[in-house]
Parts: C-alpha cells; sequence; structure tokens
C-alpha cells in the first residue's frame, strides 16, 4: 500500500554530523545571560550618576564593572556617558527591572556575588523610585 522510503531524509543531510558548529554548555549561556543583565544595569547606573551624582551609584558602578569584567573572562565592559537630561524616575524603575532579571540569572547559576549586588541594587533602586514618585 505505501511504498518504502529510498533516499535519505533531507533533515539528516543537511545538518551534518553534530560536531559542525560549536555549543556552549548551561553554564556559558548563563555567564553570558549574566553578564548582559549586568551590564545593561551598568549602562543605566552611568546614566543615573551623570542625573543625580552620589557615591552610593559610583560604587555600584564599580561594582558592577566587576562583575562584568568577571563573567566576561576578563573583558572589562564598555562604560556609558553620564546623560545630562532625563527622567531619573523612569531609569530607576528601568534599573530596578534589570537588576530583578539579573538576580533570576544569577540565581539560576548559584552565583552568590553577582546575586548579592543585583538584589541590593533592586533595593536601592526601589526606594529611589519611591522617593521619586513621592515627592
Amino acid at each position: 500500500m505505501y511504498e518504502p522510503i529510498r533516499t535519505k531524509s533531507v533533515h539528516s543531510t543537511m545538518a551534518g554530523p553534530p560536531s559542525d558548529f560549536p555549543h556552549r554548555t548551561r553554564e556559558e549561556e548563563l555567564d553570558i545571560q549574566l553578564a548582559g543583565h549586568l551590564a545593561a544595569l551598568l549602562a543605566v547606573t552611568d546614566e543615573l550618576s551623570g542625573l543625580t551624582p552620589s557615591t552610593d551609584l559610583d560604587a555600584a558602578a564599580t561594582r558592577l564593572a566587576e562583575q562584568v569584567t568577571r563573567l566576561r573572562g576578563g573583558r572589562k565592559p564598555v562604560r556609558a556617558s553620564p546623560a545630562t537630561t532625563g527622567r531619573p524616575a523612569l531609569l530607576h524603575q528601568r534599573a530596578h527591572a534589570l537588576a530583578g532579571r539579573a538576580l533570576v540569572v544569577a540565581a539560576s547559576r548559584a552565583d552568590t556575588a553577582a546575586a548579592i549586588l543585583a538584589a541590593e541594587r533592586m533595593d536601592a533602586h526601589a526606594a529611589a523610585t519611591r522617593l521619586a514618585t513621592t515627592a
């Protein structure tokens, strides 16, 4: 009733052997994700430090840069130039969201240092958002 298939599958011949392209481990993927979230948080922190200079933001930026450098195998992150105009409340909200994403990835990766830093930044940005909206 049915004729048997006489040729190889297109899918198996197109892909080739599985070693044709590099694969990353789950840990490597999580490192890349965490470094990306922390680098984005660093950029927002740099913008905020231009609008509302503080030693807390400068210290946080330094710690974030250290973590990104560690996760990227010694490559330092590109730093954003501080903003001179903008809405700090919106930047604090964005930073809070980025810190939350970094915390989730750091927790799944079991990276205590990055998780503590992300949690501290979430608290700081949540407090700054509350102050900005009540003022």
